[in-house]
């Protein structure tokens, strides 16, 4: 893997991810889903509090890579072998990135199509620039989806405004995308990087021990019980009532001052 396919950064307990293929628009190659993976494992082991996945150059990410699903039409390898070489890396990092224990933020500030849209839904926020536009394009390639597009989306929109998205392969503007719930916020260009610094630094300032509980909750039961997710609630709250972020939550509520999580 090429050290600089991928760069990661924590100042201030704020751990950035740059995909830094800007020549092929950071698209998924196998070395830039590699460098996914192996940058959230240096992060989970350092200080930080929140993650952002940004893309380096023009576009966040332009989805998957082309080069390899040209190469898999020559050649005598089978196409279902060809599928899973570009499967593996690719779906290890999205996976990777969903199950991710801290808080992400995607910064998209350039073009997010096919596989790249669905790199931005796999982060807990989207922070868009108004001028981008998003698709999920893979019928422009002839391919179904992938990425965890079949499972994260429908649990965004529905699933009847998941298929004429994927159906249609329409491109959708950053105001499209936030009016039908793909993404969560959208800042005008004179505002944006700072509107977006202050929602990463809102995330970072949190009380992490509970915020990391309570991702994992929204996650684990959309598909449980009313009864298990309560249950499951419940276990999960002796955690964050043993936290030091709680004590000092509770003690800043009594003493009328803000609160200064540390994140323990």
């Amino acid at each position: 893997m090429s050290d600089d396919a991928v760069l990661v950064s924590v100042d201030d307990q704020i751990a950035t991810v740059t995909l830094n293929n800007p020549d092929m628009r950071n698209a998924l190659t196998a070395e830039v889903s590699a460098g996914i993976v192996d940058a959230l494992d240096e992060i989970e082991r350092s200080d930080a509090r929140v993650v952002v996945v940004e893309g380096a150059g023009s576009a966040f990410c332009a989805g998957g890579d082309i080069n390899s699903m040209m190469e898999g039409l020559s050649g005598d390898i089978p196409a279902w072998r060809k599928a899973e070489e570009i499967m593996a890396s690719l779906h290890r990092a999205i996976e990777r990135l969903i199950r991710c224990p801290l808080p992400t933020v995607a910064k998209i500030d350039g073009q997010a199509f096919g596989a790249g849209a669905s790199l931005a839904i796999a982060c807990d926020v989207q922070a868009v620039h108004e001028d981008v536009d998003m698709s999920f394009a893979f019928r422009k390639v002839g391919l179904a989806v992938d990425s965890g597009t079949s499972w994260m989306l429908p649990r965004l929109v529905g699933a009847n405004v998941a298929k004429r998205l994927v159906l249609t392969g329409q491109v959708i503007t950053a105001e499209e995308a936030q009016e039908l719930g793909v993404v969560t916020d959208v800042y005008d260009d004179e505002e944006y990087e700072e509107r977006t610094a202050e929602l990463v630094a809102a995330i970072a300032e949190g009380p992490t021990v509970g915020l990391k509980i309570s991702k994992r909750l929204i996650r684990q039961n959309a598909t449980k019980s009313l009864t298990e997710a309560l249950d499951d609630e419940a276990t999960a709250q002796a955690l964050a009532l043993g936290s030091q972020d709680h004590a000092e939550g509770a003690s800043a509520f009594m003493e009328g001052r803000d609160t200064e999580f540390e994140g323990r």
